[in-house]
């Protein structure tokens, strides 16, 4: 089959188109003939950086959709031919993908193969962020960092539905900014000067909720443009910078809290957590409430032109690799 291999860390050159032996599933696992995969920061932050690289060489790749292939001992609910969608901690970006059942979803009646590739990181950690984690109230009011990006595109209409009285997104240029408006954030601010943006708009009170994917410096000005009581998640360090170390001086006197969360997370350590999420978030786009943008797409073997469109932050909703689509 064919794969795309990643032999030592670096830039997008690493990325090696090989042929390999196409894998066979074992007990509690699904074979998939793929057929689209979802490109996310995270690829890039393995192929760089190694994040969550257990050996080299690996194969990346966190989403997919296609066709069941084979169903390994232990697993029911999967029928050879199915159309399903996966969540992998590696291996998407191939001909042939073995995943862990739990991870694995039927595709949602109405929904090509082509959009289910976006679903499975994507819109269950919107979901999560808004209704498990953040707990948002009606009438509250959120701001999405990188509000352009695949989350950022699908979280604020999350929120809309949950009842926020106002969503703000931060973007990285003018033309980002206008397209997040087009999904129906109220606001757009660009990244340099998000906090005073957000004071104004919010009449000095600033908002309840911060989605902070970004980490670093941006993470700290995040709590500054929390409102009274209000709360930030934390999904990621798309920056690379550091933890920062926040202190209690910075939290107790305005009440605030800061969580984390972590898609991943749930896959390895609450697999059952997850699929009642996505079975939530899922039927948001069955029941045409959410938009999943594709901006995007490449084939496999141009694999590390998606790699560079994404770290040139000039993309905007999802990219997507079509395999045997």
């Amino acid at each position: 089959m064919r794969a795309i291999q990643i032999g030592e860390l670096g830039g997008p050159e690493v990325l090696q188109e090989v042929e390999l032996d196409a894998p066979e599933p074992g007990p509690g696992e699904v074979a998939i003939d793929v057929e689209y995969v979802g490109v996310n920061f995270a690829d890039l932050q393995a192929r760089s950086v190694g994040y969550r690289v257990r050996d080299l060489p690996f194969v990346p790749g966190l989403e997919l959709s296609g066709r069941v292939r084979s169903i390994g001992a232990d697993v029911d609910g999967f029928t050879v031919g199915q159309s399903v969608a996966a969540i992998t901690d590696g291996g998407a970006y191939a001909e042939v993908a073995v995943v862990t059942a739990a991870t694995v979803f039927a595709v949602p009646d109405g929904v090509d193969l082509r959009t289910a590739a976006t679903l499975p990181t994507v819109l269950p950690t919107a979901y999560a962020l808004i209704n498990t984690v953040g707990k948002l109230q009606p009438g509250e009011t959120v701001l999405v960092q990188a509000a352009a990006g695949g989350v950022g595109t699908v979280v604020g209409q999350v929120a809309k539905l949950a009842g926020a009285s106002a969503v703000y997104g931060v973007v990285s240029s003018e033309g980002k900014a206008e397209y997040a408006r087009k999904l129906g954030y109220d606001d757009a601010f660009l990244a340099e000067t998000f906090e005073t943006d957000v004071r104004e708009a919010t009449g000095g009170r600033g908002v309840d909720i911060v989605l902070d994917p970004v980490g670093g410096q941006t993470l700290r000005r995040g709590l500054e443009s929390l409102a009274l009581f209000g709360r930030l998640i934390s999904y990621g360090n798309a920056s690379g910078e550091p933890g920062w170390q926040i202190g209690q001086p910075e939290l107790y006197p305005r009440g605030l809290s800061i969580s984390g969360f972590s898609i991943l997370g749930l896959t390895a350590d609450a697999p059952q957590v997850l699929r009642e999420i996505a079975d939530r978030a899922f039927r948001l786009v069955t029941t045409r409430q959410v938009e999943l943008p594709i901006t995007a797409e490449f084939p496999l073997s141009e694999v590390a032109e998606a790699h560079r469109l994404m770290a040139s932050r000039a993309s905007t909703g999802k990219l997507v690799l079509v395999v045997n689509g």
